[in-house]
């Protein structure tokens, strides 16, 4: 195929890197998003202008030789949104992968290809990375797990970045075990944790009725729940101080790229010219309510407890549905995808329940450097 291998898919370039026989991931098939660099392979990024003014690569990024140590094997380059700039999964360039748990719908992105082939039984895992959601979305969208790990706790060397201070490697497995072997191999030990449960009043009042009713048999099975709201200055506040950051962090860090090679997508090409009038005063305002909201999370998980929210205000949205519809969902979505992200704090989204047909996801998030415990909580609740 002239553009991709495998479109519908989400695969880009079929490889066969074999890992560490001895490994602990020995046996499982792992395919990458294509803003990590592979050895000898072009990183494209989305982007055809991008892959045409970079050689193939030198060496693997830190995820990707991280993984073949542990015995993984790299099956394939997957696509993601342009640049990565993007929630719904479409790439005009490189096509927009099948949904496999709701064909009728979009596979949710930015991390679109490599969730399609793990719900599409392709691979056993696939990594992305996540700014604002392009982990936790495509996972709840497409009926899989998915992990955004504290902010910094593993290695981005070797990826494209779009906003620094909220890029985040993740991945995408079917099962928690999976999932949990994957964290023992690229997180550090977590204490345990205790079990307490607080549901995020304003992410649940953000969400349908119908994803709350879905989700409510799961969240009966955690007990007893406690309620809390962490952002008192409101949702869209939050959203508004975050983007103020990731704008000019996206802006100073892509935008030469841009004036260079203008997006060919009218989408994307829009996003990046909303992008260029940010300010470094609206930032510096956007970063103080970032440390007095991050203080307010660590004092509130700092004994453990464990926050729960819808993933998704609703579920993944029809492939036919108009843009200013997918432009409503987009920022509903990241009103509370943006809690996690702006606290640098690990979310974990678990397959749960299904709205008309589509899966939808209940997230789990814990402190700074709980990664590997709230994976192993997962795996114990089995709620999935």
């Amino acid at each position: 195929m002239s553009r991709a291998e495998h479109p519908d898919h989400g695969l880009i370039k079929s490889l066969d890197l074999a890992g560490n026989p001895s490994g602990p991931l020995a046996g499982l098939d792992v395919v990458v998003k294509d803003l990590f660099d592979i050895a000898g392979e072009v990183t494209a990024f989305g982007n055809p202008d991008w892959a045409a003014r970079t050689g193939p690569a030198l060496a693997h990024a830190w995820i990707v030789q991280r993984l073949l140590d542990a015995g993984a094997r790299i099956t394939g380059k997957t696509t993601t949104v342009e640049l990565a700039f993007g929630l719904e999964g479409r790439n005009l360039h490189y096509g927009t992968p099948i949904n496999p748990a709701a064909p009728d719908r979009l596979p949710g992105g930015s991390s679109s290809g490599s969730v399609a082939m793990v719900a599409g039984h392709r691979a056993d895992i696939g990594i992305g990375s996540d700014t604002g959601g392009s982990v936790r979305i495509p996972a709840s969208y497409c009926g899989l797990y998915g992990l955004r790990p504290t902010h910094g706790i593993i290695s981005l060397a070797g990826a494209a970045a779009l906003s620094p201070s909220f890029d985040v490697p993740g991945w995408f497995a079917r099962d928690a075990d999976t999932m949990r072997r994957v964290g023992a191999c690229l997180l550090p030990p977590a204490r345990s944790l205790p079990g307490i449960f607080l549901r995020i009043a304003p992410a649940f009042a953000n969400a349908d009725p119908a994803v709350i009713a879905a989700l409510q048999p799961a969240l009966d099975r955690l007990g007893p729940l406690g309620e809390i709201d962490p952002v008192p200055e409101g949702l869209d506040r939050l959203l508004a101080a975050q983007r103020a950051v990731r704008d000019r962090e996206t802006w100073t860090t892509l935008g030469g790229f841009i004036e260079l090679h203008p997006s060919r997508d009218p989408l994307i090409a829009a996003r990046f010219a909303g992008v260029k009038p940010a300010t470094a005063e609206a930032a510096e305002a956007g970063l103080i309510l970032r440390r007095a909201f991050t203080a307010r999370m660590h004092a509130v998980l700092g004994g453990g407890a464990i926050l729960v929210m819808p993933t998704s205000p609703c579920p993944a949205p029809l492939r036919t549905e108009d843009q200013p519809a997918l432009d409503t969902i987009r920022t509903r979505t990241l009103r509370a995808g943006i809690i996690t992200a702006f606290a640098g704090l690990p979310e974990l989204t678990i397959p749960v329940a299904k709205v008309d047909g589509a899966p939808v996801g209940l997230s789990l998030i814990a402190a700074p450097g709980s990664d590997l415990a709230l994976l192993d909580c997962a795996a114990a609740l089995n709620l999935a």
